[in-house]
């Protein structure tokens, strides 16, 4: 299998160099009008079909690894280091993405099969497809070179194979890092399909702005995943690593979150373009940007260059992949200045309280965090690299920095959909936004007489402002739902609800974007309760009582046991809240036998209020009890509420939007689908 393996590489690669190599030649041909009528058509056909079959290719070698682990081949040296017999099935799966040379071959399998997709539906548009699928498959060969000759993920030890494997590596055995990585690399890989249509789009001077509309649901789509990967790593953390928090701006975190920041951006600055033909510039570069950061995040976790729990070990990959960055900048820098007349702008920024400004500053705004972050992370580098010595930059230089970006960026969450195109009205403005500043002054006022204090410390400041901001963009948004809403309710009879539905099935869009916009305040709702979180460590014999805020908890009795993948230890606590039993917790510590490592496994009682953490730190070595870490942790469940909020939401602007004459052809009156446009008008400024 292992030969198979390596033969299904060698043979993706001639497939994907073939792929790039005469799909440019066509697109030359084409261009300059050479060779004979029909040939430059054939010759790219049959590049498509390559690029086809190198997703085969690719999937081939993808199933020999797994099945290698699956049958614990230990003769190929990725399998002898992250797996063994005694490691359960869903974690032998998960084997194939949890060492650098199996990430990898997932990042290429991914990547083909996005361009297996994209090529099979190349009759939407075939000259612009075939640039975009030329383009990938030059994204295809780098991975497959670095497959095929920098990390090949077949290669055998030395000698004879050992009889176990080392083992996976204890923190990816939870159940979350089978689906938390493949989400994240959906995300990273999805984004090069937006970016080789806009590079595609901008080579052959493609009129008009019919490629965003061909790739907006691809770019939602990778988002979504981007956002569920960032989000599903943060959940990671907060069970396994024992911590007591989620995110810890650590630098492979930060790589995630950089293309996710300029993703953002231009899901939200491509509307400028469709709607106003504006900002046509910041659009590719935004792509652009995005692509290059998913290369960074990519290859921060593999070259050495920070040090971080999620990274992988060090090694000389980063050298493929500086230069294959370098390369893809030289590309989009030389493509811009040659074709930038092109990007020439119908329209000009007319008032600064309109819905293109809100756009300008998002996007600024967002830019900002990203640099931000990137300085950040790429500091101890440069440090390194002036001084001679590593400088790191900690969670405080973040905070100072975010937090205020974030709630700025909360602020236009609430402004920018309820604001007109081209300018606004004073009117306009005192009618959308009167009531959402009374609603958020008299939370404000609320909050500080139930005793948050803004003057006690910085962190109660912010969550003050962010509450507030949150009840703000909270109710601008059901407004929004409200006043479009009731015109349909006047016109049909309708209640409010199944007017809302209505509403939002015209334009699956906007009001899907409402919904996404309703997560992200949740999510701040939840993360503002970060400033009121209260820890305590205690060592626990036998029918010893902690006390942290509400909670009681009382040792009942601490154990060990043992199975043949890991040895554990663990506490039994019964939880008293006041005199009422909630229930018994288990926090748990476990050595590995295979690896010889230690992974811890937390105990957390989650309400909608707050959460009880409780961590298993080892034993005393003076007393031989228990050490028990608690964390009370306010608000962190409505975190994981506003991504499913975001998922739901996001699905809604997938779906198609119910036209008209679907609505008049099942017998509705000619009033409702008056009633629909007036809706329309009638939320967000009159604009979709």
């Amino acid at each position: 299998m292992p030969t198979f393996g390596s033969f299904a590489l060698l043979l993706a690669l001639v497939l994907c160099a073939y792929n790039f190599i005469a799909g440019a030649i066509a697109l030359r041909q084409m261009a300059v009008g050479h060779g004979a009528q029909h040939a430059p058509e054939r010759l790219a056909e049959t590049a498509r079909r390559a690029g086809i079959a190198s997703f085969i290719a690719v999937t081939a070698a993808a199933f020999a690894l797994v099945w290698c682990s699956f049958t614990n081949d230990f003769s190929v040296a990725y399998i002898l280091h992250h797996s063994n017999r005694a490691l359960p099935g869903a974690y032998k799966f998960s084997a194939l993405w949890s060492g650098q040379e199996g990430s990898l071959l997932l990042w290429a399998w991914l990547l083909a099969a996005y361009g297996f997709v994209l090529r099979l539906r190349h009759k939407v548009d075939v000259k612009l497809t075939a640039y975009a699928s030329t383009i990938l498959a030059g994204i295809q060969v780098f991975f497959v070179l670095l497959l095929n000759f920098a990390a090949p993920p077949f290669a055998l030890v030395q000698g004879a194979a050992p009889a176990d494997g080392f083992g996976l590596n204890p923190l990816l055995q939870y159940p979350e890092m089978v689906i938390h990585p493949p989400m994240l690399y959906l995300g990273y890989v999805g984004f090069s399909v937006p970016f080789a249509f806009a590079l595609g789009a901008l080579m052959m001077r493609y009129p008009g702005e019919k490629w965003i509309h061909i790739t907006r649901r691809w770019t939602m789509v990778t988002w979504l995943f981007l956002t569920c990967g960032i989000f599903l790593g943060a959940h990671w953390a907060y069970s396994v690593l024992g911590w007591g928090g989620y995110w810890g701006w650590d630098p492979v975190e930060n790589a995630s979150l950089m293309p996710w920041l300029t993703g953002t951006a231009f899901l939200h600055s491509v509307m400028m373009q469709e709607k106003r033909g504006m900002m046509k510039t910041w659009n590719v570069w935004l792509i652009f940007t995005t692509f290059l950061l998913t290369m960074l995040g990519t290859d921060l976790t593999r070259s050495g260059l920070v040090s971080s729990v999620h990274a992988f070990a060090q090694s000389s990959i980063g050298d493929w992949f500086h230069a294959f960055m370098f390369l893809v900048l030289a590309v989009c820098l030389y493509t811009y200045f040659r074709q930038r007349d092109h990007l020439q702008v119908e329209h000009h920024l007319e008032s600064l309280v309109s819905r293109e400004s809100s756009f300008l500053f998002n996007n600024l705004v967002l830019l900002a965090a990203c640099f931000t972050i990137l300085w950040g992370t790429l500091f101890p580098i440069i440090s390194e690299y002036v001084q001679g010595s590593k400088v790191t930059v900690g969670a405080p230089f973040y905070n100072r920095v975010a937090l205020p970006i974030g709630l700025f960026l909360l602020f236009l969450t609430g402004i920018g959909p309820v604001l007109a195109w081209r300018s606004t009205s004073f009117k306009s403005i005192r009618r959308n936004f009167i009531l959402p500043t009374i609603v958020g002054v008299v939370t404000a006022v609320a909050l500080m007489l139930l005793g948050i204090h803004p003057w006690q410390d910085q962190g109660t400041f912010y969550s003050l402002v962010a509450f507030s901001l949150a009840a703000m963009v909270t109710t601008a948004i059901f407004s929004e739902f409200l006043r479009g809403a009731r015109v349909i309710q006047r016109h049909t009879g309708k209640n409010i609800v199944a007017s809302m539905l209505q509403l939002t099935h015209r334009n699956t869009r906007r009001y899907g974007g409402y919904i996404v916009h309703l997560g992200v305040v949740i999510i701040v709702i939840g993360i503002a309760g970060g400033a009121f979180n209260q820890s305590k460590e205690q060592e626990m014999g036998y029918h010893d009582t902690m006390t942290l805020g509400p909670y009681r908890l009382v040792c009942q009795s601490y154990t060990q046991d043992s199975n043949a993948n890991y040895d554990s230890e663990y506490a039994l606590l019964d939880v008293y809240k006041g005199n009422q039993f909630i229930g018994r917790m288990a926090p748990e510590r476990r050595f590995y036998h295979a690896s010889e490592q230690t992974s811890t496994m937390v105990a957390n009682h989650s309400t909608l209020e707050r959460d009880l953490y409780v961590v298993y730190e080892g034993r005393s070595q003076e007393t031989d009890k228990p050490i028990i870490k608690v964390f009370i942790n306010p608000l962190v469940a409505w975190i994981w509420i506003g991504v499913m909020v975001i998922v739901f939401g996001t699905l809604v602007a997938l779906t198609p939007n119910l036209e008209a004459a679907m609505v008049a052809r099942r017998g509705h009156s000619p009033g409702v689908i008056a009633a629909d446009s007036k809706a329309s008008h009638a939320a967000g400024g009159g604009q979709g």
